[in-house]
């Protein structure tokens, strides 16, 4: 090529280049939580996904500080819960749109000895705040519980897609939302700066669930066996339309029962782990409606199925930070069953390494398994 001719592409490319602080990978609740701590702390940045349906737009929206399957408090709920309410709020009034709003969730209870460990927890440090203590009688016809019902009186319902779709569209009018699917290979480092086609940054930060075994930046490469740190844990939803049922709390017995407005109800989920196809399971949907019907005793027609693959890590801990031996790569991944009410923290505790060489807890370390 003529000395001439490469002066004047590389001059094209130069001008070309956008130079932002951050680039984000992935858009489920990981990648949108981090943005918006980005925007809340005026940073530049931009999201790189092909917004396929992954784990955060098949979910519930639960936001419960609770584990109701043994009456125990969440990791961290308390600090989690302080967190993302307010958050999540923000973001609700920043889209004006309502993606957020509280709701109270009922445990089915099974039988006496039940009852009596409720009424046990809720008095337990930790729990106070979270459980009522009162067992409470369902006068609802279509509500199966003889044995009435305990009350999660801090529980919190998002509208996951809705949340995904009004947030990606806010930024695409901002031209902060690249929609396409990232190819690894038209990443590198140059200098202090990531650099990926047209993008410069100071920092790349992959938040892509669980496709990120596909990432061969990913640190633990032994993905879809039973070696992988990342375990793929797919869940099903079913979605049912109830105009008898007239719920408007979320109620827990087999399955969780959400409401989700017009008669119509997401019931779920099931938990298929080493499972990374997000295909609905015609076998699942069969699960879902058998424990269902031990629930709730009035008609309803199934209109939908839905499912996920959740990002589930082997200790039960997300892999948050920066790897030790590329300061310019960063991951925010792993955050399983409960990802939405951990988003919020964990991405300001990825803004206080990523800014301020704040140290992430070691128990969410992304290198705490590297030897």
């Amino acid at each position: 090529m003529p000395k001439y001719e490469g002066y004047k592409l590389a001059k094209k490319y130069l001008y070309f280049m956008k130079n932002v602080d951050y680039l984000i990978v992935g858009f489920g609740i990981a990648g949108l939580c981090f943005a918006e701590t980005l925007r809340q702390n005026n940073k530049s940045f931009v999201v790189i996904s092909d917004l396929h349906n992954g784990a955060t737009a098949a979910s519930g929206g639960v936001l419960n500080p609770t584990v109701l399957k043994r009456f125990t408090a969440a990791w961290k709920a308390e600090e989690f819960q302080k967190e993302a309410i307010p958050f999540y709020k923000e973001m609700a009034r920043y889209l004006q749109s309502n993606v957020i709003s509280e709701m109270k969730i009922a445990r089915i209870l099974n039988s006496v000895e039940e009852q009596n460990d409720w009424s046990v927890a809720s008095e337990k440090i930790g729990l106070r705040s979270f459980l009522s203590p009162d067992i409470i009688t369902s006068y609802n016809t279509c509500v199966k519980a003889p044995f009435k019902l305990g009350i999660v009186k801090a529980g919190y319902q998002l509208k996951p897609a809705a949340l995904l779709f009004s947030y990606s569209k806010k930024l695409k009018e901002e031209e902060k939302f690249d929609e396409s699917q990232f190819e690894y290979d038209q990443l590198n480092i140059k200098g202090s700066s990531v650099v990926y086609k047209q993008w410069s940054a100071k920092q790349i930060v992959f938040a892509e669930g669980s496709k990120v075994v596909e990432n061969p930046f990913y640190p633990y490469q032994a993905p879809f066996t039973n070696k992988s740190v990342l375990v793929g844990n797919k869940g099903d939803y079913v979605i049912i339309k109830a105009p008898e049922l007239k719920v408007n709390s979320i109620l827990k017995g087999g399955m969780m029962l959400i409401p989700m407005g017009d008669d119509l109800y997401k019931i779920g989920a099931t938990y298929d782990r080493h499972n990374y196809d997000a295909t609905p399971s015609l076998e699942k949907r069969e699960e879902i409606i058998l424990k269902l019907n031990t629930m709730i005793s009035c008609a309803y027609e199934v209109v939908d199925q839905v499912a996920g693959v959740r990002p589930t890590i082997k200790d039960r801990r997300p892999l948050v930070g920066v790897l030790k031996d590329n300061p310019y790569i960063a991951f925010l991944n792993g955050l399983g069953t409960r990802g939405l009410s951990m988003a919020p923290l964990l991405s300001s505790w990825l803004f206080q390494q990523l800014e301020n060489s704040t140290a992430v807890p070691g128990a969410i370390d992304v290198n705490r398994f590297l030897k």
